[in-house]
This record gives structure tokens, sequence and C-alpha cells, in this order.
């Protein structure tokens, strides 16, 4: 039986799945999105090195190398128009006068100018340490990539995704996709609590899209999770450098990097080790100690005491080492984004406009005349003149109470994430969407409040609420009545 019927689904609640969704509510179409977690960028889009890739490294003629530059130059308009914070910091590739890693950063040039790269310079020691006075003064040599940046990857996410809900689209977490068939000239999806019919598919699964593709298609696709640890330092050492600073690139990644955030944390990592878990984000003393090993090529005077926290992300490798993008030979009105790894944050927005038009051009749709491209965010107590602070706790005596010490988080903020559209359902949505717990004391202080307005906003016992997914509670029970 039934129970829904759509234009277009589409299945993942990643950056790319929210980004389609977006563009696809621009057109006169019924959306849904399914994500299996049970909140939106729950996967490789929460953990990652948060960078807008310049578009250096990808292979000239790959569909990397042409969505990254694409996806680059569309940041400035989509984050002003979604109202999410972003630092053109440039980057820096650096060689340290290793065998081989001068030429590399000349060979990373010539590929940067064939995929239409503006900006590239190569530059020697002197400008480097002029540049980045904390450098390990061993750098030799760097390609300075001045359309580099840095975005708030899970502020993103949440931004295309409450966008896309203003303009229309429905989203349904805790969703996860169990079967994809074609009926009756329809495609049928079925989850475990109910069975959606739809004209079109659009497979944004990130590290399963290898599954979802493979139930519809002849022509098999293998996604191999790549894993790579992190360590995050304290908002105490967010200058020391200007740039994001990467080594040499290795064919398993862009190799590790010395990075700030916008939010003023510093990154260190990632490793990269192929992996056969999909679900394995547990850190190890070795990949942890071949993280910091890495980065203090670059810092050398990394300050261990000011480690907040480590974590793990996976990256949707695909075995054909690009993105399959498009419709599926074999299956009409099925299309894919699978294979989507780095740099698919900085493509998001380029795909995502790509793959609703082609979407839209199939189902013959036109588009909306009332689609509206902006999103508010929620005010950042924290980043406030007191001017400003002083009007909004006048509007809302909520804004007077702080609940994350460590970022200045305060209740009505951590309300208005919950009541946003496609709002926060458990502790880690607060997290993505307000950072309260992401501070020094990693929740420390505040997970208990924020629990006791999570009961209040969604109507549900304590005793329900989980810290992301099933089996992640905190409270357990009563004690005193």
């Amino acid at each position: 039986m039934i129970d829904s019927s759509y234009d277009v689904i589409v299945i993942g609640g990643g950056v790319v799945g929210c980004a389609v969704a977006r563009e696809l509510s621009r057109y006169d179409l019924k959306i849904a999105l399914l994500e299996k977690s049970a909140d939106i960028c729950a996967g490789q889009s929460r953990a990652n090195t948060a960078i807008i890739h310049g578009g250096y490294d990808a292979k000239p003629g790959t569909r990397k190398a042409y969505y990254n530059v694409k996806g680059n130059a569309m940041f400035q308009t989509v984050c002003s128009e979604l109202d999410v914070p972003y630092d053109w910091n440039t980057s820096l590739v650096v060689s340290f006068g290793e065998e081989g890693e001068d030429q590399a950063i000349y060979g990373l040039y010539a590929r940067g100018l064939k995929n239409g790269v503006p900006g590239l310079r190569v530059i020697g020691h002197d400008e480097i340490m002029r540049r980045e006075p904390n450098i390990n003064p061993a750098a030799s040599l760097a390609l300075l990539v001045t359309n580099g940046g840095i975005v708030c990857p899970y502020e993103l996410t949440v931004a295309f995704a409450e966008n896309a809900a203003k303009n229309g689209a429905e989203f349904f977490r805790s969703s996860p996709v169990t079967n994809v068939r074609r009926e009756n000239g329809a495609w049928i999806v079925e989850t475990p609590d109910k069975t959606y019919s739809c004209k079109a598919v659009v497979n944004c699964a990130g590290l399963f899209s290898d599954e979802i593709h493979n139930m519809v298609s002849a022509d098999k696709l293998e996604i191999k999770p790549r894993r790579g640890e992190y360590y995050l330092v304290d908002k105490k050492y967010a200058k020391v450098f200007n740039a994001s600073i990467f080594q040499v690139p290795t064919a398993m990644g862009k190799g590790i990097l010395v990075s700030r955030t916008v939010d003023g944390t510093v990154l260190l990592g990632p490793t990269a080790e192929d992996s056969d878990d999909k679900y394995d984000k547990t850190t190890t003393a070795a990949g942890l100690a071949k993280a910091l090993a890495g980065a203090r090529r670059t810092w050398l005077n990394i300050p261990g005491r000011a480690f907040i926290t480590e974590f793990t992300g996976l990256r949707a490798h695909c075995t054909r080492d690009d993105f399959i993008l498009g419709e599926c030979p074999d299956a009409p009105l099925f299309f894919d984004a699978a294979g989507v790894e780095s740099p698919g944050l900085t493509c998001s927005p380029a795909l995502g406009m790509d793959l609703a038009r082609e979407v839209s051009e199939a189902l013959k749709a036109s588009l909306k005349p009332d689609f509206d491209p902006v999103r508010k965010g929620i005010p950042k107590f924290r980043e406030l003149s007191n001017e400003r602070r002083a009007e909004l706790i006048a509007e809302n005596p909520d804004f007077a109470k702080v609940v994350c010490r460590c970022e200045t988080v305060t209740e009505a903020e951590i309300r208005e994430a919950i009541r946003r559209p496609v709002g926060a359902v458990n502790v880690d949505g607060i997290k993505i969407r307000t950072r309260a717990g992401m501070g020094r004391c990693q929740a420390g202080f505040c997970t208990p409040r924020t629990l006791e307005i999570l009961s209040e906003e969604l109507g549900v016992p304590m005793e329900e609420l989980r810290k992301s997914e099933a089996g992640s509670r905190y409270v357990y029970g009563k004690i005193f009545e």
C-alpha cells in the first residue's frame, strides 16, 4: 500500500541531498527527502575539514574538478542568501623540502591552471614566512590558493534544509530506505514505516549511495569508506595561522592540514585509511598519533593541553575514483549523486543546481514564481554587540539565560533551533545548530539544561531523549520522584 506520493524523492540528508532539495524547491514539484538517521547532517557532512577547496587538486577532466571550480564560484552568493558564515582565508599547499615535494607544488599549479582555478601563485620561503610566521621554518615552497576558504559544513547543510522546507519540501528523518523498485511507470521507495511513490528519485545517500544505486541498476557501484581521524584545538589558538595549511597530497587524499574553522577552533588532520565498515567512527591511538605527527610538520609546537576533542569522519570513496552523477542509463528517472567525497562540500551548490535542473527538465517542471532563496540564521548571542544583546533580551528574556558557557549559547537560541523547520530532535542536533556543547568543556556543563529544554519543547520524557541515534540515551530512570 502506498502511503504518500511525490514528484521527487531525495534519498540522503547530507549537504548534497539538502542542496538538491533546496534547488528542486525552486520548481513546481512535490518533494520529499528521506534520511535514515535521526537528523540531517549525521554522516560525512558533519565530520570533515570544512574547507572551500580552490580546485587545484582534482584530475583535469573529472567531475570532481569541474564541480569543485563551479561550486567554489557559487559560495559567496549561496552563503549570503542562507546567512551561513564563511571566510576566504586562502589556502597554502606547502613543501617542506623533502624529495619530490617542490616538483609536486609546480605540478599542482599546472593542474589548477588546467582546471580553470583563478588566482594561483607559487611562492617561496620568504613570502611563506611573512604570511605565516608560525609555520615550520623548513617550508621551502607553497602553492597559494587565493580562492580557498572555510565554511561551517553543518550550518550550511541545515540552511539548505531549512530553505528547502520553507519552499515546500518535506523532510522525513529516521526513514532508512530498504528498497527501491520500478512499478507501473513509477518508483516505489520503501522504508520500515512507510511506502512512497514518486516519478523521480535522486540518490544522495553518501556512504550508502552504492547500495541504493545497486537496487535499481545492473551497473554496480562500490563505495569504500575512507576513515580520517582529527584533533580539535581550542579557540585560544585561532590566530596562529591565517590560511588553511595543507601538505603535498597523496593518492589517499589532500593530506594532513592545519586550519582554523569559521568558529575559531583549529583542525588537525585527517588521516586516510580505507575500511570495510561504513559505521566505524572510532578514534584510535595509532590514527591520532599519525594525525599529530603529520600536523607537527606544519606546526612544530602544537599545544597538547589545548586539545578539546578528537573525532573520526568517513568519506564515501567510489572505486571508480570520481563522482557518479545524473540519470542512470538503465533506470529512467533515477538520478545519482554517488561517490561524492572531498571536495563534495565545495561542490554541493553546483551539484544541487545541476541535478535539480536535470530532474526538472525530465519532469517538464516550471520554476515557481514565489520561490524565496533567503534564510535567516539564528542570532548568535556570542557574536553580537552589547547593544544588540540588550535589544534581543528586551524582545525575548530567554536570550538572557546562557546555557552553554563555553560558546555563550542562550536558551532562546536552543529553543529556536528546535522550533525551526527541520528542527533539532536530539542533543547533537542542538550542537550543530547552535554550538551548545562544542566548547572547551565538551558539553560537561550545558547537557542537563539542554535535555530539559528538548523535553519541554518536544513533549518527550527525558528518558527517551538521545545524544544522536538509538542506544545513545543520557537518562535511564529517576532516583527520586
